[in-house]
């Protein structure tokens, strides 16, 4: 796992699946932003081994670099608010405004002492026909996760549904996202995470046609202000781009920050 790591961090300094996914490739944790403080964060992610051609009206994303700016406000101790602008830069060195999303959160407060923690976030949007058959789309996604000493782990079974597609058939989907990481040191955080679309629920894709991306990930410690996250992912199946890497910078502005 060191090792793996490493290579991903490497990686990402130097420098997901369906079309709107491929712009925040991130595992959620239950904790919400404190009241009064704004976290601004961008994700940025490069296709390493993606699509060559033009499919369904859906451009390339070959050697893309997808930038997308997240600004996420706590408004009370168990909610928050986030907006993500995504962009990308085409192959060919163009760079698109691809759409914006809005996404607001709540969690089980502290008070209940639930064993776990647990959120629920619900996200919609718009993103250009260019980049997703869902022109307007609708996530739920429940998340629960859990400290234990050095280890952590966090399960976000997703949900999704276009409210406007190309798509003949547009039922609800399963998108499950996880993630098991270990505190290497105080300040280097090493892990695995899951990134997956199954297709419809009660009704699966072959698992040939299923999307499952397994990440490499390094978390550094550099403050209670500051989040990063790098890491190298593979497609387990031929479905979606099958090669990522990613990296997450965080920076905390306001009350207590």
């Amino acid at each position: 796992m060191k090792t793996a790591a490493a290579i991903a961090f490497v990686c990402a300094t130097a420098v997901r699946v369906a079309a709107q996914e491929n712009y925040e490739i991130q595992v959620y944790g239950a904790q919400t932003v404190s009241p009064g403080e704004t976290m601004i964060e961008l994700h940025s992610n490069l296709t390493v081994d993606g699509r060559r051609q033009p499919e369904d009206g859906l451009a390339p994303t070959q050697h893309a670099i997808h930038e997308t700016l997240e600004v996420t406000r706590g408004l009370t101790a168990w909610s928050e608010v986030g907006f993500y602008m995504f962009t990308a830069i085409q192959a060919d060195r163009s760079w698109e405004l691809v759409g914006s999303h809005i996404r607001p959160r709540v969690r089980a407060p502290d008070t209940w002492r639930w064993p776990v923690g647990a959120s629920l976030s619900a996200e919609v949007g718009y993103q250009r026909r260019l980049f997703s058959q869902d022109t307007w789309s609708l996530e739920l996604r429940p998340i629960i996760d859990k400290q234990m000493g050095r280890w952590y782990a966090s399960l976000n079974p997703t949900v999704d549904r276009a409210l406007r597609t190309d798509r003949p058939d547009p039922r609800i989907e399963f998108s499950p996202n996880a993630a098991v990481t270990f505190d290497a040191t105080g300040k280097i955080n090493i892990g695995l995470e899951y990134d997956g679309s199954l297709g419809p629920l009660g009704h699966f894709d072959p698992v040939s046609q299923q999307q499952h991306q397994l990440f490499a990930v390094t978390n550094l410690n550099v403050g209670p202000a500051w989040e990063v996250n790098a890491g190298y992912g593979k497609a387990l199946t031929r479905a979606g781009d099958r090669r990522l890497v990613k990296l997450i910078l965080g920076r905390r502005f306001g009350h207590g920050s």
